[in-house]
């Protein structure tokens, strides 16, 4: 009984994870078009927590394309990925105990 509600915590603590950094990523995506002021402390925060995420796919493989930058669009896929596989497996497996 405690296992179950352990991994049902657990895998709803991850969703909501997920989701909060996909709104991370989407707000950083709508800065790049728009270019606010870099000194802003809002900006600072969401550059500080998308831009490792982003440079790691540059890294790996080549994620622009006619000028555009693709990185955050996979970047949303993984995390769709794991949100939708992985949390929800670990919720099944939870109820079923």
């Amino acid at each position: 009984m405690i296992l179950k509600t352990f991994l049902i915590a657990i895998a709803e603590i991850s969703h909501i994870a997920i989701y909060a950094y996909t709104i991370v990523i989407f707000i950083a995506c709508i800065l790049s078009f728009v270019r606010p002021d870099p000194y802003n402390k809002f900006v600072q925060i969401i550059y500080r927590l998308s831009e490792p995420v982003f440079a790691f796919f540059r890294r790996k493989i080549p994620t622009t394309f006619g000028g555009l930058d693709l990185s955050p669009l996979i970047v949303f896929f993984i995390l769709a990925f794991i949100d939708k596989f992985f949390v929800r497996l670990l919720l099944e497996f939870a109820y079923s105990m």
